[in-house]
C-alpha cells in the first residue's frame, strides 16, 4: 500500500499536478452535493419530498445532458473558453434556486436545469490534461488511479460538508458557499498555464464525435450497468437501515463502500499493469460483480458492513481502468467528450438503478433490491465479454502521441495524444 501511496506522491510533486487535482475536486463540489443540497433546501422552504426529488432529477438529467455537450466544446474551443463561463452560469442557477426558492416552481426547475445543464466538465477536462502535465505511460495511468481514488473521498467528505455548513447556517447558504467554492476550483484550474495552454488534438469532423468509436461505445454499455449497480446499491441500503431499525447503519454501510473504494484504488495505483488495459477491465469488473453477489444475504450489521466494504474494493480500479481505455479508443480530438460521456453515462445508470431498486424493494424486499446491483455487474461483465473484438482495436494507434512546445514532433511520449500545448 506504501508503494501506491509513495507513487501519488510522486505524482503530485510534478508541476501544476497538486493544484489540478485539488482545483478540480473543490470545482465538483456543486456536482457531489447537489442531490442533498437541493433536498434539504426544498424541504426547509416547505416543499415536499416529491418537488425536491423532482427537481434534484432535473438536475441529474440537466448534467447527463451538458457534460457531453460542453466536452465537445472544450475539444472545439479550448478549456478557458469553456469551463469558466459554464462554471459561472451554473453558479448563477444555484443563485436563481435560492433567490426563487419554490413558491414558483416553474422558475425552480429552470433554475436547476440552468445548474445542471451547464456543469462544467472538470472531471473530463483533467484526465485530458494529465499526458501534458506528467507525460509518462505509467505516471499517467497511476494518475488515473489517485484521481479514482479522490473521487471517493470528494463523494463522501462533499454531503458531510453540506451537512455541517445547514447546521451553522442554512439550506440556502450552504448551497450558496458550495457553489461560491466551485466557482473558486474551476477558476483555479482554468488559468493555470496547463490548462490555458491545452489544445485537443486535430480531430474529423463528424456530428458523432467521440461515440463513433466502437470500442468507447462498448465501453460505455458496460459502465451504464456499473452505474445501475451503485445507484440500486443507494436505494437497497435505506431498505436495509429500515430493516434495522437505525438510520445509522446507512451511513455506516455508505462509507464502508467508499473505504473499499479507497482501499482498491490505492492498491490499484501500486503497481504498474504491463497487460492491455481492456483485458484487465474485464478481470476487474468479474471481481467486483462477484462482491456484489454476497450482499444479497443481508446478514447482520457488523458482517454487511464487512461485505459492503468487499465491493468496493474493486469500483475505484474498474474506474481508473476505464479512463485508460477511454483514453485509448476515444477518436483523435475529442477526449474530453469521450471522458464526459463516461461521466454521464454511470449517472444515467445510477439513476435507473434507484429506479428500478424501489420496485425491487417492494417485490421482493431489501435482498431483492441488492441482487439488482449484482445483476447490474454481470450485465456490465457480459457486455466486456461480448464486444471484445470491438475493444480490441483503440481509435488511436500505439504510436500516437503528446506534442508539446519542446518537442512538436511528439516522439518524446509514446502512448498518449489526448491533447497537446498550443
Amino acid at each position: 500500500m506504501a508503494g501506491g501511496t509513495t507513487g501519488y506522491a510522486d505524482i503530485l510533486k510534478a508541476p501544476y499536478a497538486a493544484r489540478l487535482l485539488t482545483g478540480t475536486l473543490v470545482g465538483r463540489l456543486p456536482n457531489a452535493t447537489a442531490p442533498i443540497a437541493i433536498v434539504l433546501l426544498v424541504r426547509a422552504g416547505g416543499g415536499s419530498y416529491s418537488l425536491a426529488g423532482a427537481l434534484a432529477a432535473v438536475y441529474g438529467i440537466g448534467t447527463a445532458i451538458g457534460q457531453p455537450l460542453l466536452g465537445r466544446v472544450v475539444d472545439l474551443h479550448g478549456q478557458l473558453r469553456v469551463q469558466l463561463p459554464a462554471a459561472v452560469g451554473s453558479a448563477a442557477g444555484a443563485v436563481l434556486l435560492v433567490v426563487a426558492g419554490t413558491d414558483s416552481p416553474l422558475l425552480a426547475y429552470a433554475a436547476v436545469a440552468v445548474a445542471g445543464v451547464f456543469t462544467p466538465p472538470l472531471e473530463g477536462g483533467l484526465r485530458a490534461l494529465w499526458p501534458s502535465v506528467l507525460g509518462g505511460e505509467d505516471r499517467v495511468h497511476r494518475a488515473y488511479a489517485m484521481d479514482a481514488v479522490a473521487q471517493e473521498v470528494m463523494f463522501t467528505v462533499g454531503p458531510l460538508l453540506v451537512t455541517l455548513l445547514v447546521s451553522l447556517w442554512s439550506p440556502a447558504a450552504a448551497l450558496l458557499a458550495i457553489n461560491a467554492l466551485g466557482l473558486l476550483g474551476a477558476l483555479s484550474v482554468v488559468v493555470s498555464e496547463p490548462s490555458r495552454r491545452w489544445r485537443s488534438a486535430p480531430r474529423e469532423a463528424h456530428w458523432l464525435g467521440a461515440l463513433r468509436s466502437p470500442g468507447l461505445l462498448a465501453l460505455l454499455g458496460a459502465f451504464l450497468f456499473i452505474g445501475l449497480a451503485l445507484g440500486s446499491i443507494t436505494v437497497a441500503g435505506v431498505a436495509y437501515a429500515d430493516d434495522q431499525g437505525r438510520e445509522s447503519v446507512y451511513g455506516w454501510l455508505m462509507a464502508a463502500l467508499g473505504l473499499g473504494a479507497l482501499v482498491g484504488g490505492l492498491g490499484y495505483g501500486a503497481r504498474q499493469w504491463s497487460d492491455a488495459p481492456e483485458r484487465r477491465l474485464r478481470a476487474i469488473v468479474a471481481l467486483l460483480a462477484l462482491c456484489y453477489l454476497p450482499l444479497t444475504l443481508t446478514p447482520g450489521v457488523l458482517a454487511m458492513t464487512a461485505l459492503c466494504a468487499l465491493a468496493g474494493v474493486f469500483l475505484a480500479p474498474a474506474i481508473a481502468c476505464a479512463f485508460v481505455v477511454v483514453d485509448r479508443h476515444a477518436p483523435h480530438g475529442t477526449v474530453t467528450e469521450a471522458f464526459s460521456w463516461l461521466v454521464t453515462t454511470v449517472g444515467v445508470g445510477s439513476a435507473l438503478g434507484t429506479a428500478v431498486a424501489g420496485p425491487a424493494v417492494e417485490i421482493g424486499g431489501t435482498a431483492a433490491s441488492f441482487a439488482v446491483a449484482g445483476v447490474g455487474g454481470i450485465a456490465a461483465l457480459l457486455v466486456l465479454l461480448t464486444t471484445q473484438r470491438a475493444l480490441a482495436a483503440p481509435a488511436r494507434p500505439a504510436d500516437a502521441t503528446i506534442r508539446t512546445e519542446n518537442d512538436p514532433s511528439g516522439a518524446a511520449e509514446p502512448g498518449f495524444s489526448s491533447g497537446h500545448q498550443a
